[in-house]
Parts: C-alpha cells; sequence; structure tokens
C-alpha cells in the first residue's frame, strides 16, 4: 500500500526523512481491525516524529499520521481515535502511563490502511465529509478537550486563545464561538488576525499586546514565546491550559505571580474516545466544521509536511489517498 513513513531522522531538516512509498498492508491482530483510509490530516506531531522526538532511530521505518476517518472492514463510515491504550487498561485514556499515539509505537494513518484496536472507532456522522472528519481527533479533540474539560468554560467566559493561524487554535475559535463563549485571539500577522475573526473571534490583538480586560482562560499551545503573556493575562483564580511548546518548552515561570493570583497551570493531551465522540456529536447537531487549509493528494505528503513546517497554514491540511 501507498504510505508517507519516516524513514530517516533529522533535527535540522525533518521532511529529509520523509519517503512516500510503498509499505507492506496490515497484519491481522486479534481486537484490531482494518480501516481503509478516506482521508488524513497533518500535524506538528508529524514533524517531531521526522525530527526524533518520541521515537528512536532502530523503529524506522514508521508510517506517520494520527488522524484518519474511513471505511471499517463491515463497511460503516468511523473516525479513528488514536490514543492506543495498553491491554486492560480502564478510565481516562489519556491518563494510561503506557499509552501510545498512532505513528509513535504502532504504524500511522497516512496511509492507505491503517490498522487499529476496535474500540478507538467511533461512528462519523453522515452529516461530515471524510475530509472534516479527519480533521478532528488530534487538534479538535484536544482543543474540546481544553476549553470544556480541563479549564471547564461556561457560556459567557472569556478566553484568550495563543495564534491565530494553528489547527488547535482555529478549532478553539470555532468551538468556543459555538458554546457561547467571549473568544478573544492573538495573531502575528493582519492576515491571521483577520482570518481568526472570520472564524467567529471577538476581538483579535497582535501579540503580546495589553488586554481591555483579564480572562478566565488561557489556550496556549506556543510555549516559551507567549508564556509570560498569558499568565499576565489571567483574571486571579484563572487557568491558562497548555497542550504543547511550539516555541520551546522552558519559559520564566514566575511563580509570584502564580500563587499570589492562585492561577493554575492545567497540562492536556489529546482526549478520550467519550470525548471524541462528544466532540462529533457537537459538530453534528451545531453545524460547526472544521476550517481545511488544503486537500492534497497522500502522494503530495512532503509538500503538506513543508507548508506545516513553515507556519503557512490557516486550518488543517488534509492527504487523500
Amino acid at each position: 500500500m501507498l504510505a508517507a513513513y519516516a524513514d530517516t531522522i533529522s533535527s535540522d531538516d525533518p521532511v529529509s526523512g520523509l519517503v512516500v512509498g510503498n509499505r507492506p498492508d496490515p497484519q491481522p491482530r486479534d481486537g484490531w481491525t482494518t480501516v481503509t483510509v478516506k482521508a488524513a490530516a497533518l500535524n506538528h506531531h508529524d514533524l517531531w516524529t521526522l525530527r526524533g522526538v518520541g521515537i528512536r532511530a532502530e523503529q524506522l521505518p514508521m508510517i506517520l499520521g494520527g488522524d484518519a476517518a474511513g471505511i471499517d472492514e463491515d463497511g460503516n463510515e468511523v473516525v479513528v481515535h488514536s490514543v492506543i491504550t495498553s491491554p486492560g487498561w480502564t478510565g481516562d485514556d489519556t491518563l494510561d502511563p503506557k499509552r501510545s499515539l498512532l505513528s509513535e509505537v504502532y504504524d500511522g494513518t497516512l496511509a492507505e490502511q491503517v490498522l487499529v484496536p476496535r474500540r478507538n472507532l467511533v461512528a462519523k456522522p453522515a452529516s461530515l465529509t471524510f475530509e472534516q472528519a479527519a480533521c478532528l481527533p488530534t487538534a479538535w479533540l484536544t482543543a474540546y478537550r481544553m476549553l470544556f474539560v480541563k479549564a471547564n468554560l461556561a457560556p459567557g467566559s472569556t478566553v484568550l486563545i495563543q495564534g491565530a493561524g494553528g489547527g488547535v487554535s482555529t478549532a478553539s475559535i470555532a468551538l468556543g464561538k459555538a458554546a457561547g463563549l467571549r473568544v478573544w485571539v492573538t495573531g502575528r500577522s493582519e492576515a491571521k488576525r483577520e482570518a481568526a475573526l472570520a472564524l467567529g473571534a471577538d476581538q483579535v490583538f497582535e501579540s503580546g499586546a495589553r488586554l481591555p480586560e483579564r480572562v478566565d482562560a488561557v489556550i496556549d499551545n506556543v510555549g516559551q514565546a507567549t508564556w509570560a503573556h498569558s499568565l499576565k493575562s489571567l483574571r486571579p483564580g484563572g487557568a491558562i491550559v497548555t497542550c504543547g511548546a511550539t516555541s520551546g518548552p522552558n519559559p520564566a515561570s514566575d511563580l509570584n505571580r502564580v500563587f499570589f493570583l492562585q492561577l493554575q497551570v492545567l497540562g492536556s493531551t489529546m482526549g478520550t474516545r467519550d470525548e471524541l465522540e462528544q466532540l462529533l456529536a457537537l459538530l453534528d447537531t451545531t453545524g460547526v466544521r472544521p476550517q481545511i487549509d488544503s486537500v492534497l493528494p497522500l502522494a503530495d505528503a512532503e509538500s503538506g509536511l513543508k507548508k506545516l513546517a513553515a507556519g503557512d497554514v490557516q486550518g488543517k491540511i488534509v492527504l487523500v489517498p
């Protein structure tokens, strides 16, 4: 089958380790099932894998990708939940210390077929296209958990989203607006700020700008470059929810501010299968849809990853086998 996979690791030029070519078809495994992939979305996780983060050279070649929608062996339209728990694990999928994501231990979704545990399949609503559904299991599920599970935001709350262009940010804007939040967004360029307004943001600001008032929560996947601004933007008792650190993992912690204002710093990673079902139901009933930057053939995975690495995206890049 055709697949996009990491063949070598390079921290300086990650896409150089990508190969798009034939890989063996998935082999049957007890409790697992094969999904024929109709659409798969790219994530920064794919670039981190190509850099060697979370994977060792001896594990290569590894098919990339964590997001997919397709057809299961019984002909059902499904969405793949990519958090793979250890045998016998019960409870929150994301808290299993031995969990992995597709493309870390097991081959991922950037292929014509992917093998996954049966419990990791969720029914795709007919109202969503395969391309739309493929955008959801990583970025949109992450945003859903950050907003409504970790930050526990309710209608009328004010949330600041750091960064206007990435998958988690655009998902947070759309989901926050649909849930009745007051959504504020920072962006490095006028074009990205205008795009955030078009998605439903109530106000947009330049990166690091002083806000009209402090907010209830900050959604931050940028890390070091935005951390100080995120902390300063919170009201007393507010929460910063982080799911990544694309600009660096070691900002000044500003502990005096944290304890004096009783701020909460909350980590969040992906989401559970149940939360993915809830997210799909929310989109099905509200009509909210993920923003898609572009749809490319799987064979053109290299150009999609280069575009993602350059930060030249507004929404999700989707690959179609």
